[in-house]
């Protein structure tokens, strides 16, 4: 079987880049080809990809000085990629994120291939007038849409008209990933609360800051961490000084593989005002890091179970986010139990679960026949 993927770069960490590259890597593990189509110009991938996988950078970005350069060089890019699509002689294609989604519905309409399209994030992510438009006219031609989680998917289909299926992300760990044994709490070790994502808004790190601010002098022994670059950094910088966390409060940067700084943590806390999913959220549960979380719009409440493996809050609700942060931060024992059912998470998000998914929608769309 022959599939065929694209998304916009694989140059920057993030969760659609990594999503792409676990399934892509899994389907070459099986034997399947595998090409891998961005629209950059030459980017090298964030993430280590499988060797029998083509990746193929088309150089489809470029400034345009007026709307009929703008028109010219659409014209072109679409005939560029649907050439490049045609190469790689497909059964499926699936493309990731709205532009490379809206792109490639245009770029296969006549040749016959079944086209899956992705979204990785929730519908409440602005993408533009323009796209969002575009996004509501291209999708009815796809013949599926993916998405992470059913609300997710319910929520597109109130507005687009279009076949969907819901597939989680797959969550997986570098194979030489060593879980770090958590000594028992002497009272005065160092303690470590982790997060990570994007600082963007959405991610609502602003939440987590004034969260930790109302419980941090209860708990001098703890820090907190937070692992992402993004546009609100500096914002974010400011915040810290004005709430007096300038020596509690680190800001780590982007890792590509955070497992290591992961395992050195006690406490996870995920604070985004909606996601598509919330791949931090299960690498950090690999981990074997209990987790407080927004139940926000979509995916934590699909991923935590409450009481269970971490604490599910109400959206947005600060008070609650510390409180359940408190309470955590002040049981050790709580904090171990949650933790020893954390991983579980790589059962229930498994390589063969998610590929078999896969497969459903594959044999469905009649493409498994070359498999």
């Amino acid at each position: 079987m022959r599939i065929t993927l694209l998304i916009s770069t694989l140059g920057s960490v993030g969760g659609s880049e990594r999503s792409i590259s676990l399934l892509a890597n899994a389907w070459a593990q099986q034997g399947r080809e595998v090409t891998l189509l961005t629209f950059d110009h030459g980017d090298v991938p964030a993430y280590s990809l499988h060797p029998s996988i083509r990746h193929r950078s088309l150089g489809l970005y470029a400034h345009s000085r007026h709307i009929f350069e703008t028109l010219a060089r659409t014209i072109s890019r679409i005939a560029v990629l649907r050439r490049a699509i045609r190469e790689s002689r497909p059964d499926i294609v699936v493309s990731f994120i709205p532009e490379p989604n809206i792109r490639t519905i245009v770029a296969t309409r006549g040749l016959g291939i079944p086209v899956v399209v992705s979204e990785r994030s929730h519908p409440m992510l602005d993408i533009g007038q323009t796209w969002d438009r575009l996004r509501r006219l291209a999708y009815p031609f796809a013949d599926v849409l993916v998405c992470q989680t059913t609300s997710t998917l319910l929520e597109f289909q109130k507005t687009i008209r279009v076949r969907g299926r819901a597939i989680p992300n797959l969550i997986a760990v570098p194979s030489d990933f060593v879980r770090r044994q958590r000594s028992p709490d002497g009272g005065t070790a160092p303690r470590v609360l982790v997060a990570m994502g994007r600082l963007c808004p959405e991610k609502g790190f602003d939440l987590l800051l004034n969260a930790f601010a109302r419980i941090a002098g209860r708990h001098p022994g703890w820090s907190l961490k937070i692992i992402g670059t993004g546009p609100l950094r500096e914002q974010l910088a400011a915040q810290r000084k004005t709430l007096n966390l300038c020596g509690r409060v680190q800001f780590t940067g982007v890792l590509t593989e955070p497992f290591s700084e992961l395992s050195q943590a006690d406490l996870f806390v995920f604070s985004s005002r909606y996601e598509g999913f919330g791949n931090a959220l299960c690498e950090a549960m690999a981990c074997g890091l209990p987790a407080v979380s927004f139940n926000c719009p979509a995916g934590p409440g699909e991923i935590i179970r409450h009481e269970v493996d971490g604490i599910l809050v109400p959206p947005e609700d600060v008070d609650a986010l510390a409180a359940a942060l408190d309470d955590l931060m002040t049981d050790a024992a709580k904090r171990e139990r949650m933790a020893l059912r954390a991983p579980e998470i790589l059962t229930r998000f498994s390589t063969s679960r998610i590929l078999s998914l896969w497969d459903d929608l594959f044999e469905d769309l009649n493409v498994l026949s070359g498999a």
